[in-house]
């Protein structure tokens, strides 16, 4: 049970609201117009979605989540029937909650190799893949309160948001929830320094926090050895391009099972749990960092397979050299930052007031 003094009210001027407001607007007219590309004009839809704004992500994910939480054009569309009072404002159970993190984990897992035989290929398949999230988010807002079903639940993102966001810069007003009625628990927006691995009570939350955690440094190292497939004639060409990434998968998984054990017969001994906090930051940092030691090189061509995620052609430039050394940068701030800079005890929004439904809950 989460008591009262947990929560801490936070009281959000109208002004600073309404420019959330006005920027939750300009992302969402971004982001109705990378759809509409997606559609009509494929190539460009797909170089601004999986080229431009998908290699933001994590680093943003990492710095300022909470930012990235508040201003999602998917977000923002599914919590529209609670914006407008529509919602029945049903609570799913801790046991719910945890069933759709594993579900969300799984998800990502499998929609992500696709891009190479379906997603990064063709627009339209991208476009409807993102209207079906929509859909499902959407759908589900009309039933279950704030960001319950979809963004702390479902959402392929939302377990990479945990793995990274444990460290943020500073935290931002919650720009969605105008009162905090416990949908979640914990509520990844409003715990300082939260995890992937904060909450393991359920076996599913347990999962999924294994899952996410062990197995995505592997999965991300086994997917950029994977070329994209322009034409797909067969089955078993799309099953193909799951190979590497779950290999990768499972090594990293075994290895951070292994170490986990290790630890937490240790903790058992000395009743200390900051190896097991450690372990998590450094694999955390081994996903972030090998995602843009391949990300980068390959916005300019000079990825393994030279047009695949190309962003901008610079092979005639020859900056081999420069791109190394942004990758030995990148990989040393993240390590630096999930390891060595001092946890700040922030959360990525401001905890609203909490509704009076809930103070009510709690006295009877």
């Amino acid at each position: 049970m989460v008591f009262l003094s947990e929560f801490k009210p936070g009281k959000v001027s109208l002004p600073l609201l309404f420019n959330w407001r006005v920027l939750q607007m300009i992302m969402w007219l971004i982001g109705f117009f990378i759809l509409w590309c997606l559609f009509f004009y494929p190539s460009l839809g797909e170089l601004l979605f999986w080229n431009i704004l998908i290699p933001i992500a994590p680093i943003l994910l990492v710095l300022l989540p909470g930012v990235w939480r508040n201003v999602c054009p998917l977000a923002t569309t599914n919590l529209l029937p609670r914006h407008f009072n529509l919602s029945k404002r049903k609570k799913l159970t801790f046991k719910q909650i945890g069933i759709l993190n594993l579900i969300g984990v799984v998800f990502l897992y499998l929609i992500i190799p696709l891009r190479h035989a379906i997603f990064n290929n063709c627009g339209v398949a991208t476009g409807i893949l993102i209207l079906l999230m929509v859909a499902i988010g959407t759908f589900a807002g009309f039933f279950y309160e704030w960001k319950s079903v979809w963004c702390s639940g479902l959402c392929p993102v939302h377990p990479v948001e945990k793995l990274y966001g444990e460290n943020v810069l500073f935290t931002v007003i919650n720009a969605h929830c105008d009162s905090c009625i416990n949908c979640v628990t914990p509520c990844p927006d409003s715990t300082p320094n939260i995890k992937s691995t904060s909450t393991t009570k359920t076996k599913s939350h347990k999962l999924a926090a294994i899952l996410i955690t062990g197995g995505l440094p592997g999965f991300i190292w086994g997917w950029f050895h994977v070329p994209d497939s322009p034409k797909i004639e067969y089955l078993s060409k799309i099953l193909s391009v799951f190979t590497l990434p779950f290999s990768g998968l499972a090594f990293t998984l075994i290895i951070y099972y292994i170490l986990e054990t290790v630890i937490n017969k240790i903790n058992d001994r000395t009743g200390k749990h900051n190896l097991q906090k450690k372990l998590t930051s450094i694999f955390a940092a081994t996903a972030v960092s090998c995602y843009y030691w391949y990300r980068i090189p390959s916005l300019f061509g000079y990825g393994i397979f030279k047009n695949d995620g190309l962003l901008i052609n610079l092979q005639t430039r020859h900056l081999g050299m420069l791109l190394t050394t942004a990758n030995l940068l990148t990989t040393f701030f993240f390590f630096y930052w999930f390891l060595f800079r001092k946890a700040n005890k922030k959360s990525w929004t401001k905890r609203p007031a909490v509704s009076s439904k809930q103070i009510n809950a709690y006295y009877k």
